[in-house]
């Protein structure tokens, strides 16, 4: 099973938002398909702020990850937040994520990315295995925090 990560298009929608819903109801993350539309069709329309890719085949996609991009005084340029990333129950646990998170620098590299951040669940201790496998580490005295608009 291969971890080929596709840019995602306008023609992709329709495996992105089957993709994103599973993600969503696996997650507990209320959402109805007008919200997930508004949320991942300007990624692949190409607006700046981020984008997403397919995992896998594009015909028949295993996963999707989706990066928002921000700017960082403290890494020195263009970073990018992992907002979501998901893999199919049934081909989870072959290592496709970690292959995924590590392509992931090299398909970003030429827009200048000075580092790629993410959020886990503390208690998600299988997450943040892979995460480390794939070379993300804790910042000591920091805390990711929300407030929603």
């Amino acid at each position: 099973m291969s971890a080929a990560l596709t840019l995602g298009k306008t023609e992709h929608l329709d495996k992105f938002l089957s993709l994103v819903a599973a993600f969503h109801a696996e997650e507990g993350i209320s959402s109805d398909e007008a919200a997930r539309h508004a949320g991942i069709a300007p990624l692949l329309d190409g607006i700046p702020y981020g984008c997403a890719y397919l995992i896998g085949p594009p015909r028949a996609p295993i996963g999707y990850i989706v990066i928002t991009f921000g700017w960082s005084v403290e890494f020195g340029g263009l970073d990018g937040i992992i907002d979501e990333l998901y893999i199919r129950p049934g081909v989870r646990g072959r290592g496709i994520a970690s292959e995924a998170l590590i392509a992931l620098p090299r398909a970003l590299s030429g827009a200048g990315l000075r580092a790629i951040h993410l959020e886990v669940d503390k208690n998600n201790t299988s997450a943040i295995k892979l995460y480390r496998r794939a070379g993300f580490v804790p910042r000591d005295n920091y805390m990711f925090m929300s407030k929603s608009l």
